[in-house]
Order: structure tokens, then C-alpha cells, then sequence
């Protein structure tokens, strides 16, 4: 794992609104998940396929990373495909920048020092391209959950801001040229805005909001940007703000208006979001750090049964007699269809020894639930 600022470049949508998160998130462990191992892999091979095409490779090297990229079991012929469109992608516009300025630059992985506006702050760029009076900066996205806007997008801007610092002392920079590359979903956006205007907005929106944000102080803030927060499952504000939802007075009038049913569908995908967070979070402390929940208890959830050896139902079910339209429909029945045609005595004695049940996922419950509590790990179980 990299090092990572306080007030990082990725988090600036959330810092800017909510000055007081970034502190309140030094005290959570740095997370990962199997979705940003899969994009730290395709910025990788991205990475290494455009240094291959401007030559700053060898193809033996090239060939030799490529291979240890492959044999990563996140790896997958759509990466490919997606990292390819964005070498392109690439190669194009810093062939367009030579059109321009003969000797233009093209940077990978450039570290950004945006500091003069955000105390420690810094950040990488994919890939910077300079010209004699044009920068652009291309930022790489590989999921595909949600396509991300460059316009006004704080993170570019900060990016920018760094390659300001860094480049502008020999480069007569007039434009900045923020693009996101999202080939999974087949998106490129892109935001212009000249240097002057970025620096105007780093001196009088940022630097305020840094000097806040570093020093933990300000208004909490509740919205969108409370998506990748470490602390959203147990922040007060966030509970706050949702619960007033739940807090609608129902019984007067006792029927809810227009604009209240409107309140509701608006808010509910929210509330939703945060109820599971909280959820995430409670059974992740109870299961991991044996946290006990005052009046809930670990359980184990309703497994699913599988058959083990399908030929061998058939050949059970046939020499019993059974017909061939209560074996099969267009493949062979579900156990629970088998079951209630047989009997649960005749499909216990037929088939029971073909049927596996793979345990239920844990769940945190009210401890007046009737299933038997389960231990939390290993190490409570050896204790």
C-alpha cells in the first residue's frame, strides 16, 4: 500500500463538503476490497501497455509484466479490452499534443504535489500530457458502476492544481484540459478551464476549506459524499439527518400528502443505504472483533441445499419407480419440487446421501430470535 494524504485528491468531494470527516476517518483502519485490487491491476497493465507503445519499455519487460499481470486471478480478457481502449486513447491525444508543440511530454504515474493549497496534500496522475501552453490530465476509471463526470470535478482540479506547481515554471501554461477515461462504460468526459480560473478557485475555495478540514474543524455535512466514508455506518450527522425520515408524523393528517410520498422517494434510497452500512458495520465488528451487541446475537442464516451427484438422483428416483415427469421438467426437478412429489420420508430414504446444504450467511439478530447463537471465530471458538 501507497502512502496517502490526509486530504487526498480522491476524497475531495467529500472533505470540501464535510470539513470534519477526514479526521474522524484517522481513526478507521484503511479498508480494500476485491474492486479496487481489480482497478489497482488494470492501472497497472494500462500503465505499462502505454509505456510499451512510447518506448520508455523494452518489449522483453513489457512481455515479462505482462505475464505476472495474466497470471493474477483478477485478471480478465475484458480488462484487456477496456486497458487497450484507454492506451489508445491516450496515444492519440499525446500525438495530437505534438501536432501542436514538437517536443510535447507525456508522464505516467506523475506524483502531484498540490501542498501550496492543501497542507501535505499530493496525489498521482495516470498520465499528463504538456504542450507549450496546454496540460491535460487523463485519469483512468475502471469500474462500471456509475460513470464519473470531469466537469467540476474536484479531484482533476486538484491534480491540476499539483501539475500548476510542479510544470509551470517551465511551461507558459494558459489551459488545463481535465479528461476521465471510463472505457467499461464507454465514457470519456472532459473539462476545460483556463489557468487562471484554477488558480483563483484553488486560492478561494480550497485553501479555506483545507485549512478546516486539516484542522478537523467546521459543520458536518450530509450527502452524496458520504458514499466511501469510513465513518458513514456510525456518524451521528448521517443518522441524524436520515431518521428524520422515519420520524414523520404519520398520524396527523392520517393520510400523507403528495408532497410527503414525494419526501419519501426521494430520501429512500439514502435511507437504505445508510441502514445497510450500519448493518455492515455491526455484524463486521461482531463477527471480527467479537463486539457485543447489547441484546442482538450472531446466527447462522438459512443455508441451501444442492444436490451432489445428479446422475445418481436419476438412477435412485428410476429404480424406485418414479416417473420421468417427477424427475424431470426441461432438467432435473429442484429438491424442494422432488420433495413435496415424494415426501420428505421417501426423499430422505431416496436421496438424502446426495444432498448437500451449505451453511447460511451470519447475521446479527434480536437475541430473542429462536436460532442457536453462533460463535464469532476461530480464535473465540479455541478460547
Amino acid at each position: 500500500m501507497g502512502e496517502h494524504a490526509l486530504l487526498s485528491a480522491s476524497g475531495a468531494h467529500r472533505w470540501m463538503n464535510c470539513t470534519r470527516a477526514p479526521r474522524l476517518e484517522e481513526s478507521m483502519e484503511d479498508g480494500t476490497s476485491v474492486y479496487a485490487e481489480e482497478g489497482s491491476l488494470a492501472h497497472l497493465l494500462a500503465e505499462i501497455k502505454i509505456c510499451k507503445e512510447i518506448g520508455s519499455i523494452s518489449q522483453q519487460s513489457y512481455n515479462k509484466r505482462l505475464q505476472e499481470i495474466r497470471s493474477n486471478p483478477l485478471y480478465s480478457e475484458e480488462m484487456d479490452k477496456a486497458t487497450e481502449v484507454h492506451k489508445d486513447f491516450c496515444i492519440e491525444r499525446f500525438n495530437e499534443a505534438k501536432t501542436m508543440t514538437k517536443d510535447a511530454v507525456i508522464l505516467l504515474e506523475q506524483k502531484l504535489d498540490y501542498s501550496p493549497w492543501v497542507q501535505e496534500g499530493f496525489g498521482t496522475s495516470d498520465t499528463t500530457i504538456i504542450s507549450d501552453s496546454v496540460l491535460e490530465i487523463i485519469d483512468y476509471k475502471h469500474g462500471k458502476g456509475i460513470a464519473v463526470s470531469a466537469h467540476e470535478n474536484p479531484q482533476m482540479k486538484l491534480y491540476a492544481l499539483g501539475a500548476i506547481n510542479h510544470f509551470g515554471f517551465l511551461y507558459n501554461l494558459e489551459t488545463i484540459q481535465m479528461t476521465i477515461s471510463q472505457p467499461r462504460l464507454d465514457s470519456i468526459s472532459s473539462f476545460e478551464m483556463s489557468v487562471d480560473d484554477l488558480l483563483k478557485w484553488g486560492d478561494e475555495v480550497v485553501r479555506p476549506k483545507a485549512e478546516m478540514a486539516f484542522a478537523g474543524i467546521g459543520n458536518f455535512m450530509v450527502g452524496v459524499h458520504c458514499r466511501f466514508c469510513k465513518v458513514k455506518a456510525i456518524c451521528r450527522a448521517r443518522a441524524d439527518e436520515n431518521m428524520k425520515l422515519a420520524c414523520l408524523d404519520f398520524q396527523s393528517p392520517p393520510l400523507l400528502t403528495d408532497e410527503e410520498v414525494v419526501e419519501v422517494l426521494h430520501s429512500l434510497e439514502e435511507l437504505m443505504s445508510w441502514g445497510k452500512s450500519v448493518q455492515e458495520y455491526a455484524l463486521s465488528m461482531a463477527m471480527n472483533e467479537n463486539k457485543q451487541w447489547p441484546g442482538m446475537k450472531l446466527v447462522q442464516g438459512r443455508g441451501s441445499r444442492k444436490y451432489t451427484d445428479e446422475d445418481a438422483i436419476v438412477k435412485a428416483l428410476t429404480a424406485a419407480g418414479c416417473a420421468s415427469d417427477v424427475i424431470y421438467k426441461k432438467s432435473l426437478n429442484t429438491i424442494t419440487t422432488l420433495e413435496k412429489e415424494l415426501g420428505k420420508k421417501t426423499f430422505d430414504e431416496l436421496l438424502g446421501s446426495f444432498i448437500t446444504k451449505a451453511p447460511g450467511k451470519i447475521k446479527l439478530v434480536p437475541e430473542e430470535d429462536k436460532r442457536p447463537e453462533i460463535k464469532t471465530s476461530p480464535e473465540v471458538d479455541f478460547q
